[in-house]
């Protein structure tokens, strides 16, 4: 619009250049004809046709100029020498042309301007419009952030009114599990696989404690975690189900000294969710791959994170470790990639998902001064990124695999 207001202006005086050639062209003419028949007081009334002309300008002060213009050359004929006795009747005749052309001026100038004013209300009608329009999507917005936000405090009243029924039958299971873990007859196989039950009832019980504040995830508890042995946890226990999909769980190898910052559980539990979104997208025969390395850190997303104080001055780090889950499923289109954090947002079947995964992982991941990210293709598959504040790696290291990481 404000590029489009220097052309109208443009054309606007170009068009008042044109109305006034044409105009003053009829008037010459007009006069002309006036002085070479004085008599015939009919060509005075051709002045009409400059003042409808120069009416269309809109130009109250223009209008005036040529409406005194038209009377004073309406009076040119009265100074040819006449008959004796026709002086009065020319004069009277000029003067009956002479209140036709005020008459004309006045009607057609107040028609113009009654357009004017019209288009004026009508522009002005078209801007409320859509301001209209505009305040009625910002509202539509605001009150589907309002009826996310109450879906998510009906969510949390809700567990508050289970969360006591499950606690019970579960502090029941994790003690039969440990009685079974402590049966000398018990294999290392075993013993291996009711720690796993072990650690995960456990899990499950922070996660129903992390959902009774409002789904907001509790503050990590930050410590240096090896990243091998995050990856390693985190395959063990989705094998089985990848093996019973016909879907090929991989992991690169990861360096022993590898480590970032971060809450054990909450990274486990976000690992575990982008595995569980991958399982579901890929199809029999296809491959999922987790591999680990490190990218350059944003440092003004860096900075903003110090500001909220997401961020410690401690983890303020020029690179961070960065573990990427790939799958080759279906992708994502374009319109469910933008709304992928949304929460509640989800395409699976009713029952098959809450549409809270990818919400609650960024905000696990933010807490620990990192950032997750999502690229998908449709049909190609999809690649999310987690970078971590790195620990206890040394420069020289980072500087080696900084070529060879995501």
């Amino acid at each position: 619009m404000t590029l489009l207001a220097p052309i109208r202006r443009i054309v606007e005086a170009n068009k008042n250049l044109w109305l006034l050639g044409v105009s003053a062209a009829f008037f010459l003419i007009i006069v002309a004809a006036e002085m070479v028949a004085p008599a015939n007081v009919v060509v005075a009334y051709g002045f009409v046709l400059p003042i409808l002309l120069i009416a269309t300008a809109r130009n109250r002060r223009l209008m005036y100029l040529t409406a005194v213009s038209c009377i004073l050359a309406t009076y040119i004929g009265l100074f040819h020498p006449t008959k004796p006795g026709r002086f009065v009747s020319a004069l009277i005749n000029r003067t009956m042309v002479a209140g036709v052309l005020i008459g004309v001026a006045y009607f057609a100038m107040t028609r113009e301007e009654h357009k004017a004013r019209e288009e004026a209300a009508r522009g002005e009608l078209a801007l409320q419009t859509e301001h209209l329009l505009r305040a009625n999507t910002q509202l539509v917005e605001v009150k589907d952030a309002l009826g996310r936000s109450e879906r998510l405090a009906a969510m949390g009243q809700l567990v508050a009114s289970v969360a006591h029924e499950v606690g019970t039958p579960l502090h029941s299971i994790a003690w039969h599990v440990q009685a079974l873990g402590e049966d000398p007859d018990a294999t290392p196989g075993q013993v291996k696989r009711i720690a796993v039950i072990d650690s995960q009832i456990s899990r499950v019980v922070r996660i129903i404690e992390d959902l009774l504040i409002s789904t907001r995830q509790r503050e990590p508890v930050l410590a240096p975690l090896p990243v091998a042995r995050l990856v390693e946890s985190v395959v063990t226990l989705m094998q089985p189900a990848f093996v019973g999909k016909g879907v090929t769980l991989r992991a690169d190898p990861v360096k022993d000294t590898l480590a970032v910052w971060g809450d054990a559980e909450q990274l486990q539990q976000v690992l575990l969710n982008l595995l569980t979104n991958a399982l579901a997208a890929t199809g029999e025969g296809g491959e999922v791959v987790i591999s680990v390395g490190w990218a350059e850190s944003m440092m003004n997303e860096q900075e903003r994170r110090r500001e909220d104080g997401t961020l410690g001055a401690d983890h303020a780090n020029l690179f961070r470790v960065t573990l990427t889950v790939r799958d080759t499923g279906c992708g994502m289109p374009e319109e469910h990639l933008d709304r992928a954090f949304e929460p509640f947002f989800t395409t699976k079947a009713i029952g098959n998902g809450t549409g809270l995964g990818l919400f609650l992982s960024r905000q696990i991941v933010s807490l620990h001064g990192g950032s997750l990210t999502i690229e998908s293709r449709l049909g190609k598959g999809t690649t999310v990124v987690i970078a971590l504040p790195p620990c206890g790696e040394p420069a020289e290291a980072q500087t080696e695999e900084r070529g060879h990481g995501v």
